[in-house]
């Protein structure tokens, strides 16, 4: 009895060893088969057995990605494309109709009287805060403070503080030189501060929000009497949206729309994005703003909630665009992760973001600091607040939205004023920023050929 256990045991020894010497081999063939044939000859294996070459496997991996940066976008008739809820009068081609521009063009030219900038009476240092739009919206409003305190401005330092921890020079996000040149005959602009004023005493001033020219003028110019350098502490909201002097509101304009842009490299990265994106066709950019930072200083009590990725759907949908329409995403990470998206993604599949549509190793070509990430948003607002209730897709959601929308859609219109009622600081936070909508201090409406000629 114990001879048959030891002949039992010595079987089952050897077939376990000769199992795992058959998968040592198989596994050290299937790794170095190249070794023993060409590649001629592993493509005339049978299917099972075939290995992918290096070439196949690049190949495959390129594929995949290249299958979600660019999606099979559906070429359905017009008809099929009409919205589910608009009543079905909006085919394809009018959701991407230019809005009319009534015959309104940029005037941003300085008036006759406009001098260029005289010897000034100091320097002005500006520590900007904020978000990057928040800050390049205070780099202009600089401009024009320097000008009104006949100032020397000294490059602006970006906010390295706030929320985002960014550690982005202004030479990182925006082009530092042509900015210079751009207000040579506005305001006299250098980069740092001369060395003999390093260690000079300086006054540091919270300029106080909203303030007009009148203030500028009266409290801020006297300092040049004791100090040669005056440094703003912070660069939001420091100047007025109404009631400045012509030049100073085109001076505005002058640095925010033309001297003031991004950096030849973060252009070239947006140019890459916006042809990636136009090769589908007409796309949207939704600047979706559901952040951490966004929900925490929205003022939610007052109504004022951003939209969520489910609502944002709904809204899109209702507006009359269909499924196939390619979305491109600015926005940062989006507050509860990608379980929020899911509900967009459902309704829109083809959603892009920096990130899927710069997949190529080539076009990481310099540092992915938060700077330049933002400077590469598309900011297209969409919209407005809609009154409080449960939201229902169907034709009377749509109906209702494209009514609140039928005037919204681009074209030119004067700036509203602050709400009838409000006081105080209120009142100039319920203005319609200048940014936001230069008219008409910066947009001139032509005469018409018709009325030109009726009055020869």
């Amino acid at each position: 009895m114990q001879k048959k256990r030891w002949r039992k045991l010595g079987l089952m020894r050897r077939v376990l060893t000769c199992a795992i010497a058959l998968i040592s081999f198989v596994a050290l063939f299937s790794a170095h088969l190249h070794l023993f044939f060409p590649p001629s000859q592993v493509s005339m294996l049978p299917d099972p057995y075939k290995l992918p070459t290096q070439h196949e496997i690049r190949y495959q991996k390129l594929s995949r990605e290249r299958s979600w940066i660019r999606p099979h976008l559906s070429k359905a008739p017009l008809p099929a494309l009409k919205l589910d809820g608009a009543n079905g009068s909006s085919d394809f081609n009018k959701l991407w109709k230019r809005p009319p521009n009534r015959d309104f063009a940029p005037c941003v030219d300085p008036s006759l009287s406009y001098i260029a900038p005289l010897e000034t009476r100091g320097y002005l240092l500006v520590h900007t805060n904020g978000g990057l739009n928040q800050m390049r919206a205070g780099i202009c409003d600089m401009v024009a403070v320097a000008r009104i305190i006949n100032a020397t401005l000294v490059v602006p330092e970006l906010d390295k503080r706030s929320f985002w921890q960014d550690t982005s020079n202004f030479s990182d996000v925006f082009d530092e030189d042509y900015f210079i040149k751009s207000l040579v005959n506005d305001v006299k602009i250098i980069k740092k501060l001369p060395r003999e004023l390093m260690t000079a005493t300086r006054a540091v001033k919270h300029f106080r929000s909203w303030s007009g020219i009148d203030y500028y003028e009266q409290e801020i110019v006297s300092l040049w009497d004791d100090y040669q350098v005056i440094r703003a502490a912070k660069s939001d909201s420091r100047l007025a949206n109404n009631n400045l002097p012509p030049d100073i509101q085109k001076l505005r304009c002058r640095a925010c729309y033309k001297a003031l842009r991004f950096s030849p490299r973060i252009e070239a990265m947006g140019k890459l994005l916006v042809d990636r994106m136009r090769s589908y066709g007409p796309y949207i950019a939704l600047h979706l703003r559901y952040e951490k930072d966004m929900l925490a200083f929205k003022q939610r009590a007052k109504g004022y909630c951003p939209l969520t990725p489910k609502e944002v759907g709904f809204f899109l949908r209702a507006l009359g665009f269909p499924p196939t329409t390619p979305i491109y995403i600015a926005a940062g990470e989006i507050y509860g992760g990608d379980s929020r998206m899911a509900a967009l993604q459902s309704r829109f599949p083809t959603l892009m973001k920096k990130i899927t549509l710069c997949r190529w190793r080539a076009t990481f070509s310099f540092p992915l600091i938060l700077g330049t990430w933002q400077g590469q948003k598309l900011l297209v607002r969409i919209f407005d607040k809609i009154a409080n209730g449960t939201m229902k897709e169907g034709k009377k959601l749509s109906g209702r939205i494209i009514e609140i929308h039928k005037r919204r859609q681009g074209s030119p219109r004067k700036r509203k004023g602050p709400i009838s009622g409000t006081k105080g600081t209120d009142r100039f936070r319920s203005e319609e920023a200048f940014y936001v909508n230069p008219l008409p201090d910066c947009l001139c409406q032509k005469e018409s050929t018709e009325n030109e000629n009726s009055t020869m």
